[in-house]
């Protein structure tokens, strides 16, 4: 909407004499064309959180945290607007990460013993597809975040522009993440590998020595597939689901209401399921 304007107003700018090429005022515009088109990342996850959370987040209503850095905007607004409007919710974490961020915002900690019935959860994702479908669990959350979200009658996704995809692996190459029981990643690992091909990975820690471990205890294994086939990704998690060690896959689907995803220019397009 910005650069729409900015564009509408460039023939009516640059006809006066006061913006003629190289003159302050003339420089200054050029630069904010060109804030316009280089917004951070960061900004637009903050542009899509803020407008989930305001079209989505209701009194008296019991609300899912995600994980991830764009969710880290939505609880930002959710307690501004407690502040401001006086709402009252609770607010069920998906990982140790969403429930610092609701403890350090002075938001209503619940849990799903209390409260297993979500008005809505709020959460990213590492890709979305056309369909979607969605990868999650980048940040090694995935199952919870799949409880959470199951118990939530709408699962709204925010998200930058990286994660829109056409299809899934377009863009996200770190892999579908399956997190497994750890005496079984092996044996789990073989069976993947030769039933849908790709190459699947234990994902190993950074600051420690060894595989990262999920707030479950578990593994987390990274398929790495052919992103050049067509998948039917219901039929596929099913199928992984079955093997024994599975917990569970970083494939959403049919899960997710509405998607919105922050622009490069400040504004947010939107997917519905």
């Amino acid at each position: 909407m910005i650069r729409s304007f900015l564009r509408q107003l460039s023939p009516i700018v640059i006809s006066k004499p006061e913006f003629a090429a190289g003159t302050t005022l003339a420089k200054a515009y050029l630069s904010s064309l060109t804030h316009v088109r280089t917004m951070s990342l960061d900004d637009a996850k903050k542009c899509a959180a803020y407008k989930a959370v305001d079209e989505f987040v209701k009194d008296n209503t019991v609300i899912g945290i995600g994980s991830g850095s764009t969710v880290v905007y939505a609880v930002h607004r959710i307690a501004e607007r407690v502040k401001s409007e006086g709402l009252k919710l609770v607010c069920i974490p998906t990982s140790f990460q969403a429930r610092q961020l609701i403890i350090e915002h002075g938001l209503t900690l619940g849990d799903l013993e209390c409260n297993p019935r979500l008005d809505c959860a709020i959460d990213g994702a590492d890709e979305v597809d056309a369909k979607m479908v969605l990868i999650k669990g980048g940040g090694g959350c995935l199952l919870q975040e799949k409880i959470v979200a199951s118990c939530a009658e709408r699962l709204i996704v925010i998200a930058d522009y990286t994660k829109d995809s056409s299809k899934l692996g377009q863009q996200y190459r770190k892999g579908i993440p399956i997190e497994v029981v750890p005496m079984a990643y092996v044996p789990i690992k073989t069976k993947v590998e030769k039933q849908f091909a790709g190459s699947l990975k234990l994902r190993m820690a950074v600051a420690k020595a060894g595989p990262v471990v999920t707030d479950n205890g578990n593994f987390i294994l990274d398929w790495h597939f052919d992103d050049n086939k067509e998948y039917d990704w219901d039929a596929i998690n099913r199928e992984i689901m079955m093997i024994p060690g599975v917990v569970d896959t970083g494939l959403f689907v049919g899960m997710a209401t509405k998607a919105y995803f922050g622009q490069p220019d400040g504004s947010v397009t939107e997917r519905k399921a």
